[in-house]
């Protein structure tokens, strides 16, 4: 078995971080296995060298190593790219297709960002997980595999199971053997070693002096969080190579090449929730309106038949429960000394066509909370307008200043200007 150190030299892999050599170990130990290997990392740690050290390790090194990369496979062709397809199994299908579990039996398949794999895709790969068995797509003929995953993803899994986005049965069939890679934040003592590699490697490249970092270019390089991993070093190192005369980097210009943590980016807002959010407060706002209307009609309802009985005493024992409805029961006492002290007025004398003004009036509950919807929407239309027009007034019609004061994109403003005939 070779050391860790010779597996090191031999791929290319840098680093004496003591997470890293543990995965490196693991790797080694399962080599010799047909155990399936789920490799967990951030994006850009380079999780694509277990793979590459475990099939090279096996028995089945003579055999073929085909790395997938799911997430960039549509989902309508990935059961084809992966199962193979019969002839005039789909629209384009004008030839049978061999697909890589076929192609690599005997050999070693790299399923690279597997939490991106469709349901049904999840399902095809259990089967053969479980038993080696497929189907190609539009066929009804059981094909054998001997083909041995390892699989690699950026995703949290179990946050994927929990919505439903993975299946579970297949994650503990994945993850025989879990290899954690750590990323470069949790590596502090390698990421100087990985520039000077990076930087030594670009100088060969382009035939150029090799850049070197002062003391405090290092503190600052140390000090970077690195969310983009080895892949982010790398694209710096290579960025500095090429622009910079000096070839001593001080801290400053490296400064200028590293994305600055307080920029303001735009926020992400969850826009199911905000709209839930409103619309549950426009639903509290009718309803709200339409109960102040109801109150309304059963005031002039009540105020119509004192009008027509003229005593106060008959119609509030005739109509006690609605009188309570729009006093409230808490203040009996209230409503009753209003009626004691209530001094009836005659009706007019076109009483018919009075009455018949307050029963036509109450007939539309809705009509109140319309008119109010209608002035709002009117409202917005106003103050959008008047917020473009200043907007583009400061800016002296630069429409991608004015957008991003505005909060919205120069597309969006684009078409307001049209739709308003700006």
């Amino acid at each position: 078995m070779e050391s860790i150190q010779a597996i090191k030299q031999r791929f290319g892999i840098i680093g004496n971080n003591q997470k890293l050599n543990r995965a490196i170990e693991k790797a080694i130990q399962v080599s010799p296995t047909d155990i399936s290997v789920l490799v967990t990392g951030e994006s850009g740690v380079g999780k694509e060298s277990i793979p590459k050290i475990i099939h090279q390790l096996s028995h089945r090194k003579h055999g073929k190593y085909i790395a997938v990369n799911c997430g960039a496979i549509p989902e309508g062709t990935i059961d084809s790219e992966l199962f193979g397809h019969e002839k005039g199994a789909f629209t384009g299908a004008t030839s049978t297709r061999s697909g890589y579990f076929e192609v690599a039996d005997g050999g070693t398949i790299f399923l690279d960002e597997v939490g991106e794999l469709p349901l049904t895709t999840q399902v095809r790969l259990l089967r053969v997980l479980e038993n080696g068995e497929f189907l190609k797509v539009g066929s009804s003929k059981v094909q054998k595999t001997d083909v041995r995953i390892v699989a690699a993803t950026n995703v949290n899994m179990f946050e994927a199971i929990k919505k439903e986005k993975f299946r579970e049965d297949l994650y503990y069939r994945l993850s025989t053997v879990e290899i954690a890679i750590p990323p470069l934040r949790e590596r502090q003592e390698d990421i100087h070693l990985l520039f000077r590699k990076f930087a030594s490697d670009f100088a060969l490249k382009y035939k150029m002096p090799t850049i070197k970092l002062n003391d405090d270019a290092v503190a600052v390089l140390l000090k970077f969080r690195w969310n983009g991993n080895i892949r982010q070093l790398r694209n710096v190192a290579e960025q500095i190579s090429v622009l910079e005369q000096n070839r001593i980097i001080s801290a400053a210009s490296l400064r200028s090449y590293l994305p600055n943590a307080s920029t303001n980016l735009p926020a992400v807002i969850n826009n199911s929730k905000a709209e839930s959010d409103f619309s549950n407060e426009r639903e509290i706002l009718y309803k709200v309106l339409f109960d102040m209307k109801s109150d309304l009609s059963d005031l002039k309802k009540l105020t119509m038949e004192l009008m027509k009985s003229g005593n106060a005493n008959e119609v509030q024992k005739d109509n006690e429960h609605l009188i309570e409805k729009i006093y409230g029961g808490n203040e009996k006492e209230s409503y009753e000394n209003d009626f004691q002290n209530l001094e009836v007025l005659p009706l007019p004398e076109n009483q018919d066509t009075f009455t018949e003004t307050i029963e036509e009036n109450s007939q539309d509950k809705y009509h109140f909370a319309e008119e109010i919807q209608e002035e709002e929407t009117l409202s917005l239309h106003d103050k959008e307008l008047e917020l473009i027009k200043k907007s583009l007034e400061r800016h002296n019609g630069k429409r991608k200043l004015a957008a991003a004061e505005l909060g919205i994109s120069e597309r969006t403003l684009y078409r307001k200007i049209k739709q308003y005939d700006l």
